[in-house]
């Protein structure tokens, strides 16, 4: 009766010895528990190389992939293009309406104005054209003329300077000769008075000159006169004209009619509306990215939208807002996505997936992960010669099937079991585990 006791007294002595003195293995081979048998003789492998001296470790070779980031956003479907068409004149509508939900091409005339006086005023503005027209050249010719004076009365001029200075000489000479008593005074005084004479004769052909030179501006500026005119009556037209084309509304841009237009017989005032268009081919998703992510978005980055009634739409990225919204700190995007058949709708909300900048990981297993002395996380790999190197390391994304890290080389032997026991630049033997990625 007392072999039971014995029995399971040896067993307990067995289990303390185990988790004592073989604790590592015993942890391995707990880990592993759901491995293979081909894991299990590896374990006991690692058991064989540490009683031998050197430490064996289970190993993974991990190769870094490129791993896509999403930017996800909520948003909404907005028309491209958005008009309201008001009129820029006062008339009463004499066109049909045309109803809401109609395409309309670009071009198309959407609301038309009764004229009035307008086509009267177009034709008085033009008949005040051709009046001002025809006194341009008339003014014109008058140039010659007045040319042809000034050049006459600058001839007289220069003859009655001469004649002047011809008296002055004469009088000059017989004042000389009377002095010496070969003239009489009565000849002094003659030539005197024939120098007074050609004075006069000077200002007077002077003062004919200024009135010729007068009378040329008085041409020029007619001229000017006339111009000006003419121009005048060229604006009259142009806004007789002008008010006349505000009398037609037409559409900008292919689109939808969103509104009826302006109903027969109304009357619009200057700035009433006569019609809303929208475009919805394109259309854009809208959505506001926090500033953490912004810049992980570029112009023609892919996107994807999934609309609330569960369609999926993509598209690209087309616009990124360079100033935040003041009041959320968010960024303004715009994905333009094709829209042939007006499937989808101005407003609809969706949840938006950006296709942010790729970044290189390894995707590893959360219990490969460890700390050094100093505290940081990381992992221990199997360098060259089986040293062993610690790497610390990022977090890029948890998934279900692992943990993608970065701060790895490209390719390494990362340590997945072993790793607590074995330190920086210790030998250890490697034994290769073969796990999908």
């Amino acid at each position: 009766m007392r072999l039971f006791p014995i029995i399971a007294a040896v067993v307990v002595m067995a289990l303390i010895y185990m988790f004592v003195f073989q604790r590592d293995q015993v942890t391995a081979s707990a880990a592993q528990g759901d491995t293979d048998s081909s894991e299990t003789e590896t374990s006991a492998g690692a058991q064989a190389d540490d009683q031998n001296g050197v430490v064996g470790v289970i190993v993974v070779n991990s190769v870094a992939r490129v791993l896509d980031q999403a930017v996800q956003v909520r948003g909404q479907t907005e028309a491209d293009r958005e008009v309201e068409l008001r009129a820029e004149t006062t008339g009463q509508v004499v066109s049909d309406p045309l109803r809401k939900g109609a395409f309309v091409e670009a071009g198309d005339l959407i609301c038309e104005l009764d004229p009035g006086v307008r086509q009267s005023l177009l034709a008085e503005a033009k008949a005040r054209l051709a009046e001002s027209a025809a006194r341009l050249p008339e003014a014109e010719a008058r140039v010659p003329e007045a040319q042809a004076r000034v050049t006459e009365a600058k001839a007289r001029v220069t003859e009655a300077q001469s004649r002047l200075a011809e008296a002055e000489i004469n009088a000059n000479a017989a004042s000389q000769l009377s002095n010496n008593g070969f003239a009489s005074t009565t000849r002094v005084a003659a030539t005197e008075a024939a120098v007074r004479g050609a004075e006069a004769a000077v200002v007077s052909a002077e003062a004919g000159l200024k009135a010729a030179e007068s009378g040329l501006e008085s041409v020029a500026a007619g001229i000017e006169a006339a111009r000006a005119g003419r121009q005048s009556a060229q604006a009259m037209v142009d806004s007789a004209e002008k008010e006349i084309s505000r009398l037609q509304i037409r559409a900008p841009f292919s689109g939808l009619l969103e509104s009826d237009s302006a109903e027969l017989g109304s009357l619009l005032q200057d700035g009433s509306l006569c019609a809303t268009i929208i475009q919805l081919n394109p259309i854009m998703l809208v959505g506001f990215v926090p500033e953490t992510q912004v810049s992980m978005v570029e112009m023609g980055a892919a996107a994807q939208g999934k609309l609330a009634s569960g369609e999926t739409v993509e598209g690209e990225v087309v616009f990124i807002s360079r100033g935040a919204d003041m009041t959320t700190r968010t960024f303004r995007v715009e994905i333009e996505v094709p829209n042939e058949v007006l499937r989808l709708r101005d407003g609809q909300t969706a949840e938006i997936a950006i296709a942010g900048q790729g970044t290189t990981g390894h995707l590893l297993p959360p219990s490969a992960l460890t700390l050094n002395d100093n505290g940081e996380l990381g992992v221990r790999t199997v360098g060259d010669s089986n040293i062993v190197e610690f790497f610390p390391v990022d977090l890029v994304r948890d998934t279900p099937t692992g943990m993608w890290l970065s701060g790895l080389p490209d390719e390494a032997q990362v340590i997945v079991i072993g790793q607590e026991f074995v330190k920086d630049g210790v030998e250890v033997k490697p034994h290769l585990q073969e796990v999908g990625q």
